[in-house]
């Protein structure tokens, strides 16, 4: 063999060696998401009947839901399961993502539903109060007023700033939006899918009633007494109304 074909040879080999380490490379430095989506429940759910919300903290319109669902998912929890998952729509609401990890670290200290109620209530004041006072909503540190909720809640505020800012927690909520994608829905917030398919409801316990019934008895069960009587709100509000284009 000449000198012409080892130096070929090594020339591949060289080549080759590139190649596969271009690619190895890439493949250690791609982004990965390696979390599950989210599962916060509510109710016994014996009737097998799944109501979902895909909620955004930051989100007006689901501030005007979230007093009617919190009912809703009381008055039928031993008999449908409410689930809530995590849609921040970040171009339009800028706080949204980090509100999602207040409740996902607070969900690892075993507070998810308590800080989720927090922080939504706070969401309700806010616009509310025709946005002049202060909140984790509008403040360029939402954490500080994080901080602050978790101390109320009795949490370990140095754990749950480490939670916080944590890849399993930003890993729950990326997985919460890859999951509401393969839905194949317009990103818009809140939606509420009902067992696998999609429905829109008026912010009203009647509306949601209406819509629950009629798939417990698609089911051959007895819908619960009505409470809507005493459940009623103004709002003409229709969910989507927060859209991500």
């Amino acid at each position: 063999m000449d000198k012409r074909f080892w130096g070929i040879l090594i020339l591949v080999v060289v080549v080759l060696g590139g190649i596969f380490w271009i690619t190895s490379g890439n493949k250690a430095n791609a982004p990965s998401n390696s979390g599950q989506p989210t599962n916060h429940v509510q109710g016994q759910n014996q009737y097998g009947i799944t109501l979902v919300e895909y909620g955004d903290y930051q989100c007006p319109y689901c501030g005007e839901y979230y007093t009617t669902v919190k009912q809703v998912a009381a008055e039928y929890s031993p008999y449908i399961k409410f689930q809530f998952r995590n849609l921040p729509l970040t171009q339009l609401h800028p706080n949204a993502f980090s509100g999602a990890r207040a409740a996902e670290a607070a969900s690892l200290m075993g507070q998810f539903w308590q800080m989720h109620d927090v922080l939504y209530e706070a969401n309700v004041e806010y616009y509310a109060s025709n946005e002049k006072i202060a909140s984790w909503i509008s403040s360029s540190d939402p954490l500080s007023y994080f901080d602050q909720y978790a101390q109320q809640l009795g949490l370990n505020v140095s754990q749950f700033n480490t939670d916080y800012a944590s890849s399993s927690v930003n890993n729950s909520i990326n997985a919460d939006v890859a999951a509401f994608a393969k839905t194949g829905l317009q990103e818009a917030t809140p939606t509420f899918i009902l067992n696998g398919k999609q429905i829109q409801p008026a912010p009203s316990v009647s509306s949601f009633e209406q819509a629950i019934n009629a798939v417990i008895k698609q089911k051959g069960f007895t819908p619960p007494a009505s409470t809507s009587s005493s459940s009623s709100s103004t709002s003409t509000a229709t969910p989507g109304q927060s859209v991500q284009k």
